[in-house]
């Protein structure tokens, strides 16, 4: 048994003396393979286990296992000392390339939002905002959308679930339609809303478009999903026709996707219009029509809400899908993609 810890020591004497006296990233390189390699001679001492009876073999393994590990650490150490200023230079090799750092980026949908905004910009809106969680008075309400009307079905709404009494939940007879001291809220359904703000506390003229966020339970598919992005446009003096509104959305569409694209009106309703149409654009890609959204007259009864005289003043409004011109403009074919968070799609942009 002392023979062969003698053995065992002996070995870690010499690979200690010759570490010390290592000075080059070769040398260091050929103690490890002399030493520390698979085939080397702490590895080799494995061998004496053989020599020693069978109550003695663990602590001479434990023995091997403890000059292994303390000649690694000691051989690291050597390691870090010549990287850091050995006479052979660092063993890292600074003139390899480097990996180039990923830079971040805005999001498709971010970007779509600041080309539409800076293009109505220059045809002289202003860009408003408003709250995503918005009481009835605003989504309906003052919109023109009577009490009866489908828009406002529970099924078609996200409601704010609120302590209240029996019989004044969404849609039973009684709940309140009103703004006072505790409405009924909902995410809105619509970036209108802010519309009814705006007209609110702003005297016409007005011109403003209004990006944001709105949510409707649909069901999600290729064109529909149930949290997307709207670019509302109002528009409201004195002589305001339909003419201005529709020759501001051919504008829009030939400055934003090209001289080139084709556009369509169709006539349609909506409470808080008259008249009313939807604006259709032409998807190469899918080859077919898409509806963009829908546009119209401000009816009187919502100028009316706002205090605005509709005897004096007119005005037009349109509400596009942000999602649908971005897929419009650079050619995709799934509304999914904007919220997958696909790295692969979300580069390209």
């Amino acid at each position: 048994m002392s023979d062969v810890l003698e053995q065992i020591e002996l070995v870690k004497r010499d690979a200690e003396a010759e570490l010390a006296s290592v000075s080059s990233a070769d040398a260091l390189e050929q103690f490890r393979i002399k030493y520390l390699g698979t085939k080397g001679l702490v590895k080799g001492l494995m061998k004496l286990l053989g020599q020693v009876p069978k109550e003695q073999k663990p602590a001479v393994g434990q023995k091997v296992n403890t000059v292994a590990d303390e000649l690694g650490v000691a051989f690291e150490a050597k390691k870090l000392s010549l990287g850091s200023g050995g006479a052979s230079g660092p063993l890292v090799d600074v003139t390899e390339p480097g990996l180039a750092p990923q830079i971040g980026n805005r999001h498709i949908l971010m970007k779509v939002v600041d080309e539409l905004t800076d293009l109505f910009a220059r045809m002289g809106f202003a860009r408003a905002s408003g709250p995503e969680v918005e009481d009835e008075f605003h989504n309906f309400v003052a919109l023109n959308i009577p009490e009866s009307h489908p828009a406002r079905d529970p099924l078609d709404n996200y409601y704010i679930e609120e302590d209240r009494a029996a019989g004044s939940e969404p849609g039973a007879p009684g709940h309140s339609t009103k703004a006072g001291p505790n409405p009924l809220h909902l995410l809105r359904t619509q970036t209108s809303t802010v519309q009814i703000r705006v007209m609110e506390n702003q005297a016409p003229p007005i011109r403003v478009v209004i990006p944001g966020r709105v949510y409707r339970p649909d069901t999600h598919d290729d064109t529909h999903l149930s949290m997307f992005h709207q670019l509302e446009a109002l528009v409201v003096d004195k002589n305001v026709s339909m003419i201005d509104l529709k020759s501001t959305i051919l504008q829009f569409v030939k400055a934003y996707f090209g001289e080139s694209t084709k556009v369509r009106f169709r006539a349609s309703f909506f409470p808080f219009t008259e008249p009313s149409a939807e604006v259709d654009v032409w998807f190469e890609g899918l080859g077919r029509w898409i509806e963009l959204g829908g546009c119209g007259m401000v009816h009187p009864n919502v100028l009316t809400a706002c205090k605005i005289d509709p005897e004096i003043y007119s005005g037009w409004a349109f509400g596009f899908g942000i999602e649908r011109i971005a897929m419009r403009k650079y050619g995709i074919n799934n509304i999914r993609l904007f919220v997958e968070n696909d790295v692969r799609f979300l580069s390209q942009f």
